[in-house]
């Protein structure tokens, strides 16, 4: 078994609890109600932020060009590719992009976020990487799942989500994320593999909080 599989298996009762989330369920079916969706869209672009550099940290720590150039693409693609699609839905709602980057961190996002960028500047290659492939496989075990009986209806409001992430093109970061932490588990020692999976693991865990998060429109308290 991989590194990589071993932490899935882990990690799977978090995993399966995804599917069942309100929030997922109703965004597959397309009657998750809009005010929703963009509380969700307009964390989501702040947390990307925080993604992008954790994968510019992964470039510079990288010991060898490939797997340096790949992080810089991983940042070009995270910017053009997933931004873009946020960005859009952002111009439905008559919001620039300026304005959406001046929304205010939910408590959940802050907590995530600080997470990866804690891990990612003092951990190793692995544990920056473990740090941010649950967010990327997540999403692609979800896209798959609601694409498994073929691409939603044009009439489906969050169509361009399901495809997006659904797509081989998503599926190659994941595979390409997971080849990487399966390297590096192999030079890695036993503490530094410990690390990594409570890494996966608290990552895992804080998905589906995102999910929950997003469904009761999370704010601070005071």
């Amino acid at each position: 078994m991989s590194f990589s599989a071993k932490l899935h298996k882990i990690a799977k009762p978090i995993w399966e609890a995804q599917f069942t989330h309100p929030f997922v369920v109703a965004l597959g079916k397309g009657t998750l109600p809009k005010k929703k969706f963009q509380y969700y869209i307009l964390q989501d672009a702040r947390y990307l932020e925080e993604l992008t550099r954790v994968f510019s940290l992964g470039a510079q720590r990288a010991q060898d060009p490939h797997t340096a150039l790949r992080f810089a693409q991983l940042i070009e693609e995270t910017i053009t590719v997933e931004r873009g699609l946020h960005e859009t839905y952002g111009k439905q709602w008559k919001l620039s992009p300026q304005a959406m980057r001046k929304t205010r961190l939910s408590p959940t996002n802050y907590a995530y976020t600080r997470h990866m960028r804690s891990v990612a500047l003092q951990g190793t290659l692995a544990e920056l990487t473990v740090v941010a492939l649950p967010c990327a496989w997540i999403y692609c075990f979800i896209g798959k799942h609601f694409l498994r009986n073929g691409p939603p209806s044009p009439k489906h409001p969050y169509r361009d989500w399901l495809l997006m992430y659904g797509s081989p093109e998503f599926a190659e970061v994941t595979r390409w994320m997971r080849a990487l932490v399966d390297q590096e588990a192999k030079q890695a020692g036993k503490r530094e593999q410990e690390r990594m999976i409570e890494t996966f693991v608290t990552s895992s865990r804080y998905e589906w909080m995102f999910w929950e998060m997003a469904w009761k429109e999370e704010q601070w308290p005071i």
